[in-house]
């Protein structure tokens, strides 16, 4: 029985627990925003980095396709939090003509508890991960 609303973040939440992810910790939280194309992309990307948000930002060309800004910021993931800050984000997206599109962590499956630099992409020179 989850211990989460039933629904797409409480799974994703569960399915955290459930990989051995101590959920109480702050960690970095991918937001996904999705744009139509890459001009809406840099125009939301330029006010994202204007903004007051405490968090990394990267453009990427996603598998579909499709535009997309990663949004990572530190937080707890509490399912409210979660939800309340895709609400935000979706809205801030719209102005682009994005959405929201989820979210993720950057980690290991392999229940290993060392978060700090763990990430699963190929970081290139624009990348803004700290090494």
């Amino acid at each position: 029985m989850s211990q989460f609303p039933d629904d797409g973040n409480g799974d994703m939440l569960q399915a955290l627990v459930d990989a051995g992810v101590d959920i109480t910790q702050s960690m970095s939280l991918d937001f996904y925003l999705v744009f139509p194309d890459q001009a809406k992309a840099e125009q939301a990307l330029a006010a994202l980095v204007a903004s007051e948000l405490d968090g990394e930002v990267e453009l990427n060309l996603n598998d579909l396709n499709q535009w997309e800004l990663i949004v990572a910021l530190q937080m707890v993931p509490e399912h409210a939090a979660i939800t309340a800050k895709e609400v935000e984000l979706d809205k801030f997206a719209k102005k682009f003509a994005g959405y929201n599109d989820g979210w993720g962590v950057m980690q290991h499956q392999d229940g290993d508890d060392d978060f700090d630099d763990e990430h699963d992409h190929e970081c290139d020179d624009d990348c803004g991960h700290q090494h």
